[in-house]
């Protein structure tokens, strides 16, 4: 048992998948069969059950993710007491709001712990402006989501283009369609029984994605809010659809009969401005990458 046979656990473990833990973290996918399966090996016992393309944990394989989890958190707290990084003042760190409610509240807390000497200042919005911040130097380092480069229309998201940026995938997110209460299972737009989307503001790459899939529609009206409580909300009083990463949604828990269906992958990064230096900000990354593993034990806890 090594420790990046650990991690690539970690990863399939978050993301259910071997294909989408394959991307998250670098690696082929036919590389991540085989560690997860000499993993299963060594420890003589199934960690995960498999169903089609899912890959969901086993008993055994939530007993052991907790296990993985501090094993990497030590890992990394023994690299830093040999290698301690001279990390303090202020990280200015721009995210997406999605991020920062799914993703960051454990990462935040980690970090913390490590890292007390570094005040982390959080700036919420857009992606594309926050890229703009990052190469204006009014935020550190920002993360920005974009569609896998296999699915990336060029002419549709040049302005997302990361030529200038030191850019870390650090998560992918299974982006979904939020349909209201009982409508019908879709194919495609031509399929909507409601013809008004929900979304965040322009710049918003679940936004564009979203007015992507739904340029075959027969008619289509936008609308603006604030937040995705506020989308669901109006998704559930059965006047819009919308998309939203997976993650957004299960935090959620609306009880109501939603429907729901995955339109695509996307793909979240950690990005600096290209050249930059800082203890503050590989600590940082550390922490993130750390904390993919921990994602589905929380969830699984909670």
């Amino acid at each position: 048992m090594d420790l990046s046979s650990i991690e690539i656990f970690q990863a399939v473990a978050s993301t259910c998948s071997v294909t989408k833990a394959a991307a998250a973290i670098g690696r082929v996918p036919s590389n991540v069969t085989t560690r997860v399966q000499q993993l299963e090996e060594g420890l003589g016992v199934a960690l995960f059950s498999r169903d089609g393309k899912k890959m969901s944990l086993t008993r055994e394989g939530t007993v052991f993710l907790s296990y993985a989890t501090r094993l990497v958190d030590l890992a990394e707290e023994a690299k830093q007491a040999v290698r301690p990084l001279a990390a303090s003042g202020a990280l200015r760190v721009g995210t997406m709001e999605s991020t920062a409610a799914s993703r960051l509240p454990d990462v935040i807390r980690r970090f913390g712990s490590l890292w007390p000497d570094v005040s982390l200042q959080l700036t919420m919005g857009a992606t594309r402006e926050l890229m703009q911040s990052v190469l204006a130097e009014e935020v550190d380092c920002a993360l920005v989501a974009r569609p896998p480069e296999a699915a990336l229309d060029e002419a549709r998201y040049a302005d997302l283009d990361l030529g200038g940026f030191d850019a870390r995938r650090i998560y992918v997110e299974e982006l979904i369609l939020v349909l209201p209460p009982k409508h019908p299972d879709v194919r495609d737009a031509r399929n909507l029984r409601v013809d008004t989307l929900a979304v965040m503001e322009p710049g918003c790459t679940y936004r564009r994605m979203a007015e992507e899939w739904a340029e075959g529609a027969a008619s289509l009206h936008t609308l603006e809010l604030g937040s995705y409580h506020a989308i669901l909300a109006s998704i559930v009083a059965g006047n819009a659809f919308g998309v939203m990463p997976r993650s957004v949604f299960d935090l959620l828990r609306w009880p109501a009969d939603i429907v729901t269906r995955e339109i695509g992958a996307v793909e979240t990064f950690l990005v600096r401005r290209e050249g930059s230096r800082s203890d503050s900000f590989e600590a940082f990354h550390d922490v993130l990458v750390a904390s993919r593993g921990r994602d589905r034990l929380s969830l699984s806890s909670g």
